[in-house]
């Protein structure tokens, strides 16, 4: 259509012209506290890590423009950790004579509260859905967006303990298997929390709440019957500044494979009409399955070269079909495989549905069965 005299076109503001204040100064606070990080602490840090935290700012300032949760989240998140180092005060004794420390802000009372939180979560968000209410589902929102805060916070505060305990023990903690299934709930809960969201729909809540507290009962007999808690010194091979990147990146990929899943299920479940009226649409559970996967993809893709690095750099070469190594690759060839029939021959339905649970279950051998059933150069969190 042409446009008259009287018509007049409006671009859109460009992206940064649609920034507030707010977002600017959110941003300018993160470059603040990398340059302030830096100066305190750039002296035990090698230029890789300087890289990594001067990239921290500007990564996270897009992501609190894009998702705004993510500001009040980091916000909330360095308040409480804060806190805490504050109330150790140098010393890790004070974890049993404070009482915020004991009860809640200790590494481990936090994640203990995040797995409450999580296991609650899930009764609430199955409540609702089942009972068709709003209310109950969304305190189920509500409870896992405070087992994130919990857990984030245990794990901030762990990574401080273990300087306490000693600078030659002090690591990320994404070293064992306790660690990182942290990590992995904390991942896939806070891309639900996005997805819920962006499509404004609590209904897959359920579904993929029964994951994150699978996860949260498999944390929590590790920890009974191995100690798994208690800080260890990393071994020689993994004192190196590539898992600070591998391993995140790797999770990003699990807990976003994990989700697919789950949402897999759900459409499952409402094309065989079980719960039909109570899920979102099938284009609804469709697309996101199709992000999930996508975004998972990319970063176990990334997690993947950064491993080969890592190998290279511990072992002396990129690729030595070592177990693990080589069910990352059945991982990453299954999901390839997915999203090249989904772009080239427009895969959907059932089909892309069964796929991803079967997925899932690849993926979980890839990560635990490994561990359980064979050994190699990999062999860091034995069950």
């Amino acid at each position: 259509m042409e446009l008259t005299h009287t018509q007049t076109y409006t671009q859109p503001p460009g992206f940064f012209r649609r920034l507030s204040i707010i977002d600017w100064f959110y941003a300018i606070g993160l470059v603040m506290a990398s340059l302030y990080a830096l100066n305190r602490f750039g002296a035990y840090m090698d230029v890789y890590e300087e890289v990594i935290l001067v990239l921290a700012a500007p990564t996270f300032a897009w992501l609190g423009w894009h998702w705004k949760s993510v500001r009040w989240l980091m916000a909330v998140l360095a308040a409480l950790a804060l806190s805490a180092v504050a109330l150790y005060g140098g010393s890790l004794e004070m974890a049993n004579q404070k009482f915020l420390l004991k009860y809640l802000l200790s590494s481990q009372s936090a994640i203990l509260w995040m797995s409450t939180l999580f296991f609650l979560s899930t009764v609430f968000f199955w409540g609702g859905f089942l009972a068709r209410s709003e209310f109950g589902s969304a305190i189920g929102s509500k409870l896992c967006w405070a087992a994130v805060v919990l857990g984030f916070t245990g794990m901030l505060v762990r990574w401080y303990e273990s300087y306490l305990i000693g600078t030659d023990v002090g690591h990320i903690p994404v070293s064992n298997l306790y660690e990182v299934f942290i990590l992995f709930c904390m991942i896939t809960a806070l891309f639900y929390l996005y997805y819920e969201q962006q499509y404004a729909t609590r209904q897959l809540g359920p579904f993929v709440l029964l994951i994150i507290s699978a996860a949260v009962g498999f944390l929590l007999w590790y920890t009974v019957s191995r100690d798994a808690a208690e800080i260890q010194p990393l071994v020689p091979a993994l004192q190196s500044w590539w898992m600070k990147i591998h391993v995140p990146a790797n999770f990003i990929g699990y807990g976003t494979f994990a989700l697919a899943a789950m949402v897999g299920v759900a459409y499952i479940l409402k094309t065989k009409g079980i719960l039909a009226d109570r899920l979102p649409a099938l284009e609804v559970l469709d697309d996101v399955m199709y992000k999930s996967i996508a975004v998972g993809f990319t970063f176990f893709t990334i997690a993947t070269i950064l491993g080969g690095l890592w190998a290279a750099e511990a072992w002396g070469g990129y690729w030595s079909w070592d177990p693990k190594e080589t069910w990352a690759l059945i991982v990453w060839l299954n999901y390839a495989a997915w999203l090249h029939m989904r772009l080239m021959k427009g895969l959907r339905g059932q089909v892309a549905a069964w796929w991803s649970v079967i997925g899932l279950l690849v993926t979980t051998f890839a990560f635990l069965g490994v561990n359980m059933f064979l050994s190699g150069l990999h062999s860091y969190g034995e069950l």
